[in-house]
C-alpha cells in the first residue's frame, strides 16, 4: 500500500478493463461487473476436467457461471464443423471462421454475462486461435489486429502437457488422433503420429511466445487433477478478492 498523506491510506485498485485493440463499439467496460476466466491447453491437457470442477466449486460458493469455448457459436459452429470434415479449408478461411465464432460468442454471450455479474469460464480463448494460425504461417501482426476485438480476461491459465503425454491421452480417450489437432493439413508428415508430435511441439513453442506478450499463467499439467485444481482455485480466489 502507498500512503498519500498522513493518516490516509491509498489501496491500489484493480487495473481498468480493456480490449486488446479496437474492441466492440458502444460497450461500457465499467458495466462489466463479472469475471472472465480462461483455461487454455491442447486436447488431452485436462481443460474440460478442470473447468467442470471450477464450475462446481464456484456455483457451490454462490457464483453464477457461464461457459464458452471454441465452435459454440450458433451462427457458424455447424458450418465450421461441416467444412472441417472435408479437410479442404484454406488457412485464411479457417482463421476467419474461428474469428467469427469467437466474435459472436463475445458479443452475445460473454459481454452480456459479464454485465449481469456472472463468472464466465472460457474453454480456450483467442490464444489457441492465434497459436494455431501462427503455426500455419499467418502474420502475427494481422492476427493481433483481428483479435483486437477481444476483451482482456481477468486471468488466463495454460495447462502445459508435453506432446509425448498428450498423444497417449488422446489415444486412450478417442483411440485415434484428430486431423486438425495433428496438423495434417500442414504436410509435416504422412504419418499422423509423427505429424501430431511435430505440430503439438510447435504449438507449445508458440504458446511460450504468446505468454511473453499476454502474461498468462503456465500451469504444470502433469500433476494430479486435484493438485492442479487446488492451484487454480487459489489463484481465482485472489482474482475474486480483487488482488
Amino acid at each position: 500500500m502507498k500512503r498519500a498523506a498522513k493518516n490516509q491510506i491509498v489501496v491500489p485498485c484493480r487495473s481498468a478493463r480493456r480490449f486488446y485493440g479496437h474492441g466492440i463499439a458502444e460497450v461500457d467496460l465499467e458495466q462489466l461487473a463479472g469475471k472472465l476466466i480462461v483455461v487454455e491447453g491442447a486436447d488431452g491437457s485436462g481443460r474440460s476436467t478442470q473447468i467442470a470442477r471450477l464450475v462446481e466449486w464456484l456455483e457451490g460458493r454462490g457464483h453464477a457461471t457461464v461457459q464458452v469455448g471454441l465452435k459454440r457459436s450458433t451462427l457458424v459452429s455447424e458450418e465450421l464443423d461441416q467444412a472441417q470434415e472435408g479437410n479442404i479449408l484454406s488457412r485464411t478461411t479457417l482463421s476467419l471462421f474461428y474469428a467469427t465464432d469467437f466474435a459472436d460468442q463475445l458479443e452475445n454471450i460473454i459481454l452480456p454475462a459479464l454485465r449481469a455479474g456472472f463468472i464466465v469460464l472460457a474453454d480456450r480463448y483467442i490464444y489457441t486461435l492465434m497459436a494455431r494460425d501462427m503455426v500455419r504461417g499467418m502474420d502475427e501482426a494481422w492476427l493481433k489486429k483481428l483479435y483486437g476485438m477481444a476483451l482482456e480476461p481477468d486471468t488466463v491459465f495454460y495447462l502445459n502437457v508435453p506432446p509425448e503425454e498428450l498423444v497417449q491421452r488422446n489415444f486412450a480417450k478417442n483411440t485415434a488422433l484428430d486431423y486438425w489437432e495433428s496438423g495434417m493439413d500442414l504436410g509435416l508428415s504422412r504419418d499422423m503420429f509423427d505429424s501430431f508430435m511435430q505440430y503439438q511441439t510447435a504449438m507449445q513453442k508458440t504458446f511460450r511466445r504468446l505468454q511473453a506478450t499476454y502474461k498468462f499463467t503456465i500451469v504444470d499439467g502433469m500433476r494430479s487433477a486435484e493438485a492442479i485444481n487446488a492451484e487454480l482455485r487459489k489463484k481465482i480466489e485472489a482474482v475474486l478478492a480483487g488482488k
